[in-house]
């Protein structure tokens, strides 16, 4: 394993666009070191990566950039954005996905989209990224369709994560619907 092309993926996904890996910084810009692991076992050079690999590129690394403590991993410095990844409103397209596991649905058409241990609610441009996204939690995920132009009428903000991936504080039941 290339342990120096690993610190430098990790720190572009600490450092710099959290977002795009779909990664949510605490305000000292900690996160899961499970969830960092997942997201970067999408690219098929990191699919066996574990965290004692993590720990090794940490150990072997001529400068302190990483620390793991407690389950968790951040960036210990050159951050290129806000510790709280703030965003500033947009417009999305009017139709968002959510690609999510079989079993949360019934619990999302009652209580809406929360973020649950993440910042924002991510929502996709399209079903293949929604369906890539929904595919982490279960195999054969459901995928959700989100009214944006309507909700963004009843004063819901979208935030662009990235050219794929729209964000939102919490989507309201009333502006989901099977896709």
């Amino acid at each position: 394993m290339d342990l120096l092309k690993l610190s430098k993926e990790l720190s572009f996904a600490l450092r710099h666009s959290p977002w795009e890996y779909e990664l949510e910084l605490d305000s000292e810009g900690w996160v899961n070191v499970e969830q960092v692991l997942n997201a970067l076992r999408h690219n098929l050079e990191w699919e066996s990566l574990m965290q004692d690999d993590l720990r090794r590129m940490i150990e072997v690394s001529d400068k302190e950039r990483h620390q793991i403590q407690n389950g968790r991993i951040r960036a210990l410095y050159g951050h290129s954005v806000p510790q709280k990844i703030m965003k500033k409103a947009g417009i999305p397209p009017s139709v968002l996905y959510h690609g999510t596991a079989r079993h949360l649905v019934e619990q999302i058409f009652s209580n809406g989209l929360q973020p649950m241990t993440r910042q924002y609610v991510h929502l996709s441009i399209d079903t293949n990224t929604a369906n890539l996204v929904g595919k982490r939690k279960d195999s054969n995920p459901i995928i959700l369709k989100v009214q944006a132009k309507k909700a963004i009428e009843e004063g819901i903000k979208f935030y662009q994560g990235n050219n794929k991936v729209w964000l939102a504080d919490y989507i309201p039941p009333k502006f989901i619907c099977l896709d």
